[in-house]
This record gives structure tokens, C-alpha cells and sequence, in this order.
């Protein structure tokens, strides 16, 4: 009968090799794009191809792993945020630049994954993740707009649109230029959305998370 301290062993270990297999996934399809073969996912990830398979069977319920992974990244990066800087401000230009690597993967996962990247949506634990992350920028918007740092004639859902836009990978550029003009274009977006007596009413209206739905 296998006793209580070698059954914790076998949870840990299981969650290690989860843990391994997500990174290097998450790593192979940052460098090389979607169609990283599985057996390479198990060498750098340093398991059997035998555990990957039994922690996930096929491609696609390792991508909703790591989409899951970068989502419960980018919500705590937010709370960090929140939590940690003096204003809202700079908890949103924190939370900007800190999570585009994040968002960027999640980016590339919902259009080279989109068929898998649809049945995420409608699971509970993503959509709760979602709901909270978009709280939470929307409160820091208005917050930062109460302060007068942030134009009044935007919405958290501009913001997420924005930098979705920003994000979404250009065939055949390079990985480096890629990452260079992603720091470069954020910062750019965000000094426009700072707010200045001389900025220009924006067309249209704001765009709200509302406007978004299930986007």
C-alpha cells in the first residue's frame, strides 16, 4: 500500500513535470511558431514523450494549458500592479510593458490556435481570469483619469484594443525587430494616452469593455 508521503511525491512531481512541460512550450512556440512538434516540447522540457502525452494528450489541450498559464501571468501582474505603485498611472504603464510578452504569446495563440482559442472562451476558469484582469483596468483607468493623468476620452476597452493591435505578430520580421519595435510602439501608445491640454478629441467616442463582448 503506498503510503501519504509518497503519494505527495507523486503530486509534486507531477506538478513539476507540468510546470516544465508549460515553460518549454510556452518557449518552442515564442521562437519558432505553431507548429512545434510535440516531441520537442518533451526533450526541452526534459520529461518522456510518455508524461507529456499523459498530461496532455494532444496539441490542443496543451495550448489551453499555456493559454491558461499566461492568463493567470497576466492577472497577477496586473494585481501587482495595482497593489504596488503609488497611482494608477503607473500601475497601468507597469502592467503595459510587463505583461506584453504575455499577451503577445496570447496574441499568436488565438490566431494560429483560433478553433482551440474559441472552446477557451467558454471555460469557466478563463472566463473568470478574463473577468477579473478587465476589472482590474478598468479601475485603474478611472482612477487614472480622476488624477488627470490619463485622456478623458478613453476606455479600458481602447486600451485593450490598442495594444491587441500592437501586438499581433508581421509575417517574416525578424524576432528581434519584433521585440525591439513592441517596446518602442508601447511607449509610443502610451505617451499619446497621457493627458495634456493640447491633445485632440478623439473621433467616435470611446470604445468600452462592454463594446468588446467576448472579444
Amino acid at each position: 500500500m503506498r503510503n501519504e508521503s509518497t503519494g505527495r511525491k507523486l503530486r509534486a512531481d507531477a506538478r513539476v513535470n507540468r510546470e516544465q512541460i508549460i515553460e518549454a512550450a510556452r518557449a518552442l512556440i515564442a521562437e519558432r511558431g505553431a507548429e512545434v512538434p510535440m516531441e520537442e516540447v518533451a526533450r526541452r522540457a526534459g520529461v518522456g514523450t510518455a508524461t507529456l502525452y499523459r498530461r496532455f494528450p494532444d496539441r490542443e489541450a496543451l495550448v489551453r494549458g499555456v493559454a491558461l498559464d499566461g492568463f493567470h501571468r497576466v492577472v497577477a501582474i496586473a494585481r501587482d500592479a495595482e497593489d504596488e505603485e503609488p497611482d494608477a498611472w503607473r500601475a497601468l504603464v507597469r502592467f503595459v510593458l510587463r505583461s506584453a510578452a504575455e499577451l503577445r504569446l496570447a496574441t499568436w495563440l488565438s490566431i494560429w490556435f483560433s478553433s482551440t482559442w474559441e472552446e477557451l472562451h467558454a471555460d469557466p476558469e478563463e472566463r473568470q481570469l478574463r473577468q477579473t484582469l478587465l476589472k482590474i483596468l478598468d479601475r485603474l483607468v478611472r482612477r487614472a483619469q480622476a488624477d488627470g493623468d490619463l485622456r478623458h476620452d478613453v476606455d479600458a476597452g481602447d486600451l485593450t484594443l490598442m495594444t491587441a493591435l500592437l501586438l499581433r505578430p508581421i509575417p517574416g520580421l525578424r524576432a528581434e525587430l519584433t521585440q525591439r519595435s513592441v517596446d518602442r510602439y508601447l511607449t509610443l501608445m502610451l505617451d499619446g494616452l497621457r493627458a495634456r491640454p493640447d491633445s485632440r478629441q478623439l473621433p467616435d467616442g470611446d470604445i468600452g469593455l462592454a463594446d468588446l463582448g467576448d472579444a
